[in-house]
């Protein structure tokens, strides 16, 4: 995650008009307190009564108006700011909860799958984006040491990416692994191809 991190103008610092500005949370307190919030909706789902659906509406009705001030913000930058927000992996998740992704699923599909590469790479396995069929996205898997399919490696790995790149593209409906002759004849979707002329999301005109 890049920005949450970083001060606006730098610790204990004031801003232009001499304002202090606000603190930055860190990448760890940001995910603390995404987790923080899903326990706390799930307490207040599970709990009986009026004054808990209330406070479930608005939740509800606070996400949606947030929603749409993110996507009225979007419509103000160009393409070249829009890729920088897209960089950030909280703006990036927020975009994606809002459906206003300014990227296509199939170039986030890529982009989840090149993130999980090196982590991969260093347990001897890896994988491949071959394309995006309809909702389904096409991978081409290699287990540690034993080609496309390998027992609980191969489904630990196919799971790993698959909730990757349906956590990043929820417009897919699946993540199927390509089986290795396949994936040969198959053309591989560089990540800086899909960025040149990217399709529309998909169910958008």
């Amino acid at each position: 995650m890049t920005g949450p991190g970083r001060p606006a103008d730098g610790p204990g610092t004031d801003g232009a008009d001499g304002a202090r500005p606000a603190p930055r949370l860190g990448d760890d307190d940001v995910t603390a307190r995404l987790s923080r919030i899903d326990e706390l909706l799930e307490q207040v789902q599970t709990a009986p009564g009026p004054t808990a659906r209330a406070a479930v509406d608005a939740v509800r009705a606070l996400t949606e108006v947030y929603g749409e001030a993110l996507a009225r913000c979007l419509d103000q930058v160009d393409d070249s700011v829009a890729g920088r927000l897209v960089e950030d992996d909280l703006l990036d998740h927020l975009l994606v909860l809002h459906d206003i992704h300014p990227e296509p699923p199939t170039r986030r599909a890529a982009r989840a799958v090149e993130r999980l590469r090196p982590a991969l790479r260093e347990r001897g396995g890896d994988a491949e984006l071959t394309g995006v069929e309809g909702r389904v996205a096409r991978v081409r898997l290699r287990s540690p040491g034993c080609g496309s399919g390998c027992g609980s490696a191969s489904t630990g790995i196919e799971e790993a990416v698959r909730e990757a790149v349906l956590a990043v593209a929820p417009e897919l409906t699946a993540v199927e692994p390509v089986p290795e002759t396949a994936a040969r004849e198959a053309a591989f979707v560089p990540l800086d191809a899909l960025s040149r002329r990217p399709a529309p999301p998909l169910g958008r005109p």
